[in-house]
């Protein structure tokens, strides 16, 4: 899935930094092809982010809720690296409707079948209270707006959980909502600045993150951090950061630094992550929200533009080991499937404690999340032809109407889906 590419001499340098500046050649789409490399230490930050926020929501890791922030800036990296590479084989030319394409297939199979699943699954083994908002909350997430329903209905993160199966999907909506705006501005930019579109997008990338970081300053509530937490134009400075690094305004700088230079001044940016991580104990921290979240998504960015110019350095070698990357791999469904698990097996489960339920629940997730990967959502990206032009739309239709008649079937099966019964244990007083 990480797939960059690697600058390896001053001639190739200076065809990358010419690459907006004319239009390419027959051969250009080779050329660019051949300097493609897999960077395995990317996919072992990502392992590290989903590992991160899996032991956080076990209760094991405060400060693991980070995790999303590094796969914001992951994600804002390699999505621009994807569109400038394709601008710059293309002259220019980005198909939108071919990378929007691929989005769903990389998203939406794992998506509906987490989301159909949780549904069932909170109204046959959780309480009244999961199975009436897994209904509720269903719609906005196929929708990919479940962070503004949260932040409408003055839902809480933290307060919710108990009780909502779906609320760390904020994070997925998010970033649907940046893959849809994002590269029609990408494209957009390129055409009007032809001879310096990429540092055009550079600027608006790095004036975009200044002030969404603003926002987040100003509109912050210490009493209740939701609102700055979820809202895309409070938190898109992640990804936007992530884009910054991918440009050639910063890649062909990194690339100037000779491989043992890049590789240690990569310890700069993981040592503050790790401190970041080590004292962060939650979202209460006003601190994050007046620049303590702009300094982790500018060293997860520096970390990531190094390491991706210097991926055989000491620290890459450590992220590339096995464990790691084969997690990092799995990190889609592992996000999708581990919040719905804990909540409802704590509820529905065996009683364990520690590390006992830790490894249990966390074995589960993994589990389930390879079995998805190897069953659904590899065959559909790589092996599925029924999954491109038409059938592929069709395909996606028939998934939505599924989920559609899924969502008003469930409550005629099970009442509670539709907030018919009241769980009197999840009542208190005032």
């Amino acid at each position: 899935m990480v797939s960059e590419m690697k600058t390896a001499s001053p001639a190739a340098r200076r065809r990358n930094a010419r690459v907006f500046r004319r239009r390419p050649g027959p051969g250009a789409a080779a050329r660019s092809g051949s300097r493609r490399s897999h960077v395995p230490a990317l996919d072992g930050l990502r392992g590290l982010a989903v590992l991160g926020v899996l032991l956080f929501h076990l209760g094991d890791f405060p400060g693991g809720f980070l995790g999303v922030d590094l796969f914001f800036v992951l994600s804002g990296f390699l999505i621009t690296g994807l569109l400038l590479r394709e601008a710059g084989e293309n002259g220019g030319r980005i198909d939108l409707v071919a990378f929007w394409g691929r989005r769903a297939r990389r998203l939406m199979p794992a998506l509906a079948l987490a989301l159909g699943s949780a549904m069932v699954l909170a109204s046959v083994l959780g309480t009244a209270a999961m199975a009436r908002f897994a209904h509720q909350d269903a719609p906005w997430v196929v929708a990919n707006l479940a962070n503004w329903h949260f932040i409408d209905a003055q839902v809480g993160y933290f307060q919710a959980n108990p009780t909502r199966v779906f609320t760390h999907l904020w994070s997925i909506a998010v970033e649907e909502q940046f893959y849809l705006l994002w590269p029609p501005l990408v494209l957009l930019l390129l055409r009007l600045r032809r001879t310096a579109g990429a540092g055009a997008v550079a600027g608006v990338a790095l004036v975009g993150a200044l002030v969404s970081v603003a926002l987040m300053a100003l509109l912050v509530d210490p009493m209740d951090t939701t609102r700055v937490y979820e809202g895309t134009d409070t938190r898109v400075f992640a990804l936007l950061l992530g884009a910054l690094a991918a440009t050639p305004a910063v890649r062909l700088r990194v690339a100037r630094l000779p491989g043992p230079a890049a590789g240690r001044l990569a310890l700069i940016p993981a040592g503050l992550l790790a401190a970041g991580w080590a004292l962060a104990s939650g979202t209460g921290q006003i601190v994050l929200f007046r620049g303590g979240l702009l300094l982790h998504s500018a060293a997860a960015a520096a970390l990531i533009a190094l390491l991706a110019h210097a991926p055989a350095s000491p620290l890459g070698r450590v992220l590339s080991r096995r464990p790691l990357t084969v997690l990092g791999g799995l990190s889609y469904g592992l996000y999708l499937w581990h919040w719905p698990l804990i909540l409802l097996l704590d509820h529905a489960g065996p009683r364990l404690d520690g590390w006992v339920r830790t490894l249990w629940l966390g074995g589960l997730a993994v589990a389930v999340a390879a079995c998805s990967k190897a069953l659904l959502e590899d065959p559909v990206r790589h092996r599925a032809r029924w999954a491109h032009g038409r059938p592929g739309v069709l395909a996606a239709v028939g998934t939505l109407a599924a989920l559609a008649a899924l969502w008003l079937v469930l409550p005629l099966i099970a009442p509670t889906a539709s907030g018919a019964v009241v769980d009197v244990t999840q009542l208190s007083l005032p």
